[in-house]
């Protein structure tokens, strides 16, 4: 059973969100807060596999619940997927680089919606190789003094080669065919990758690839 929990300061959003997804088989909602500092508490106390959070919500913003929950060691299997109003909001690519493993806009379609959760779960980040480049593009140059980025000095040159790839979107299968290789292959270079680097999933791997210069703004690969 996949358990959520739904982050949002309207309540019609949060009782929209929590029927479609406990309608589906194998997903349940166990909690509903209003603002970010409930979200934390629940978090904490129910440790959910997913978290969708909103932004903007009063007490504490989605971008600050999302920094506590991802820097906790304790709610390392949590994945945190940002709501918006706008697909490239201006927070969106900071969510991201704080941790959370992707974004959904909040009139998204129902079926789209639970993908989503499903695909997160399954440690999948929910950024397409268009909107990554979209987010590197219009927001690395905007965004906060980026934090000092990890050592690639114990990465291969094939797994640089293959974060590279994964910093501008490309698939596994789209790595394999890339690279020649099978897609157990990329999918395993990959994983080794995020383990040497401490990256939660491929949405981090994304930032770690633009904060090291594997991936520059204007790159499309």
């Amino acid at each position: 059973m996949i358990r959520v929990l739904l982050a949002d300061d309207q309540a019609l959003v949060r009782a929209g969100f929590a029927a479609l997804l406990d309608a589906q088989p194998g997903i349940e909602v166990v909690g509903e807060a209003s603002d970010g500092a409930e979200a934390l508490r629940l978090v904490r106390e129910l440790t959910p596999d997913a978290v969708l959070m909103d932004i903007r919500m009063p007490v504490m913003d989605g971008l600050e619940a999302t920094r506590r929950i991802t820097a906790d060691q304790e709610l390392a299997k949590v994945r945190v997927v940002i709501l918006t109003t706008f697909e490239l909001d201006e927070y969106v690519f900071e969510a991201i680089r704080a941790g959370a493993s992707g974004f959904l806009v909040k009139d998204t379609e129902p079926e789209e919606l639970v993908r989503a959760v499903r695909a997160v779960v399954d440690g999948d980040a929910l950024l397409s190789p268009g909107v990554t480049r979209r987010l590197i593009e219009e927001f690395a140059a905007r965004s906060k003094e980026p934090a000092a980025a990890a050592s690639l000095e114990h990465l291969t040159e094939r797994e640089r080669e293959v974060m590279a790839l994964v910093g501008i979107g490309l698939s596994n299968e789209e790595i394999a065919r890339r690279l020649v290789v099978s897609p157990l292959t990329a999918k395993t270079h990959v994983s080794r990758t995020m383990i040497k680097l401490g990256a939660r999933d491929r949405a981090q791997l994304v930032v770690l690839a633009y904060e090291s210069g594997l991936v520059r703004p204007g790159w499309l690969g």
